[in-house]
């Protein structure tokens, strides 16, 4: 893949308003962000959906950011669920349209830290509505760590854990490219002398040393994970005593009465702030209009926030929901915000390094490499 090197706001042009629906929109998302109540019955915001629009609703789940990439770039889709280290790729490819927010009366509720986000704003234009943002966050043992863990150290580095056993095959890694930006951001407050100001803008030195801590982990790492609920069963059964994780597999863990938790360590977290984007040849683009107007109602923004355990991207869904509580946004890290640093799309022409900075076909090829030991 080549370096994103110039993108094109406005590639295609924006529809000017909605008309009858298709009868149907098909979504690539992530799991747990499309619930129709199979799960839990408290948890459906597609049934009410499909009655009032007459839109079937039809999900594809996809583990990995490079995975819903590839599955726009094949077809057959009208929106994705993005997080940031996915839209601008999108973006350059032309593989999602510009969004009418005129066409959208509930986007004014949007969280306006996120309404002109970069990674899905390219000069001036939308391409995107957002959903929902969370933190990668640390989750652990209590049985291991009476105490929360401070440091990432926990699973970068060899060391032996409060039980008095070493990490060593107790820890796990996130099994996608993007993770590079955590080795980058556990190095920006352990070896300041590297430089590094942002964990998607690496130079050469910068890059090589976020390898070399990552090759170190290989040798702690029990699995790599990407599917949410192989992890889940991981925690159960296979003694994992600490991982990244996001806080949906946390929620469910604590349902289920496990010994688990989860914090943001003291070197903050790389996150994720999702979009729901349209592909730029949607074949039900009316239907996926209306589902971007319902994306961002308070009561599925609450409850989605209750049932992933993610921060809504519309505020005033943070009070009057029963199945989050007023409490929950704040217990999901709506304070956060500031210690995020929320995935991006690594490119060559950066803001911090005068002399460039390693691309993402490079992430995604040396991380391979990684993962195979090498």
């Amino acid at each position: 893949m080549a370096a994103i090197a110039v993108l094109c706001g406005g590639a295609s042009a924006q529809m000017k308003e909605i008309g009858a629906g298709e009868g149907q929109v098909n979504i690539v998302a992530w799991p747990g962000y499309i619930e129709r109540g199979d799960t839990d019955k408290n948890y459906d915001w597609v049934t009410d959906f499909e009655k009032k629009t007459s839109c079937k609703v039809n999900v594809k789940t996809a583990s990995t950011s490079d995975e819903m990439v590839a599955l726009m770039n094949e077809g057959g889709f009208d929106l994705v669920t993005a997080s940031g280290d996915a839209s601008l790729r999108l973006v350059s490819g032309k593989r999602v349209q510009p969004i009418n927010t005129d066409l959208i009366p509930s986007w004014k509720t949007v969280d306006e830290r996120l309404q002109n986000a970069p990674w899905h704003t390219v000069d001036g234009v939308h391409y995107g509505v957002p959903y929902q943002w969370g933190a990668n966050v640390l989750a652990y043992n209590t049985n291991v760590f009476k105490d929360a863990p401070k440091s990432w150290k926990v699973v970068f580095e060899e060391e032996t854990l409060p039980d008095g056993k070493s990490n060593k095959g107790r820890v796990q890694a996130f099994d996608g490219p993007i993770y590079i930006a955590d080795a980058a951001l556990y190095l920006m407050k352990h070896k300041p002398d590297l430089g590094i100001k942002d964990p998607y803008e690496l130079n050469e030195d910068q890059y090589k040393a976020a390898l070399e801590l990552l090759r170190a982990q290989r040798k702690l790492v029990g699995r790599y994970w990407h599917d949410a609920m192989i992890q889940i069963d991981d925690f159960k059964n296979e003694g994992v005593a600490a991982s990244s994780s996001w806080p949906f597999q946390v929620n469910l863990l604590i349902a289920d009465k496990q010994p688990i938790a989860s914090t943001v360590p003291e070197e903050g977290a790389t996150g994720w702030a999702d979009t729901t984007m349209m592909h730029a040849e949607a074949a039900n683009p009316n239907c996926a209009y209306m589902w971007l107007e319902h994306s961002i109602n308070p009561k599925l923004q609450g409850d989605l926030a209750a049932w992933f355990g993610s921060v809504p991207a519309v505020t005033a869904a943070c009070t009057g929901n029963a199945l989050l509580t007023d409490a929950g946004c704040e217990t999901n890290g709506a304070g956060n915000f500031d210690k995020i640093h929320f995935w991006r799309t690594p490119v060559a022409k950066c803001a911090s390094q005068s002399a460039g900075c390693v691309p993402y076909y490079r992430w995604v090829s040396d991380y391979i490499a990684v993962l195979g030991g090498r």
